[in-house]
């Protein structure tokens, strides 16, 4: 499905759920495969949780995914929006990833206003089921897909961003790092793209 200005202008406010932020204990809990994947529950919740993506894409002018513990849904779902795609990755389980990493300043939609600094995989793949419950396989995917995932997949197993932090110094407000970008870049290997 292709999404554009005018589908993003459209949202319901209703049909959006609210993004559970920085310590909420939704975000630490571990959550649960899915199994059931034709029932009108289930796509509701997809749903809700791609339009509460494209909701905060809309207000922040950032955010490329979302994962259901972040609107308080303990299921294995991540909803991503990349070259105006939409894209649902259940159950994913990374196969494999590269010995070569990078560092970067990561960002997160329930903690917005900091920047951490962490390391990841350069390149990672991914099984995973689709929203048909349809398995499928990622490959070596490019660095930003990579790390968008592993950020992902982290929520799903309870893990956030600033756990990951390279040491006491990589934790930064957002408007820090915008009153001197240059400065936080040369700290960093690869820049998200928005």
């Amino acid at each position: 499905m292709r999404t554009n200005e005018n589908f993003l202008a459209k949202i319901d406010p209703s049909e959006v759920a609210e993004i559970k932020l920085l310590g909420d204990p939704a975000l630490r809990t571990v959550a649960q495969p899915v199994d059931v994947f034709d029932d009108s529950t289930f796509a509701s919740e997809r749903q809700l949780l791609y339009s509460t993506l494209l909701d905060f894409r809309k207000r922040n002018h950032f955010g490329r995914a979302i994962s259901a513990p972040q609107i308080g849904r303990a299921m294995r779902l991540i909803a991503m929006h990349l070259d105006g795609t939409r894209h649902f990755i259940i159950n994913p389980v990374i196969t494999w990833a590269s010995e070569d990493r990078f560092t970067m300043w990561d960002d997160c939609m329930s903690f917005p206003t900091l920047l951490v600094r962490l390391e990841r995989a350069r390149s990672i793949s991914v099984h995973f089921q689709d929203e048909n419950g349809e398995h499928k396989d990622w490959n070596r995917l490019d660095i930003a897909t990579s790390e968008l995932l592993q950020h992902e997949i982290d929520h799903l197993d309870g893990v956030l961003a600033i756990d990951r932090a390279i040491d006491k110094e990589s934790i930064v407000l957002r408007e820090a790092y915008l009153a001197d970008p240059q400065y936080f870049r040369k700290l960093v290997d690869y820049e998200i793209e928005a």
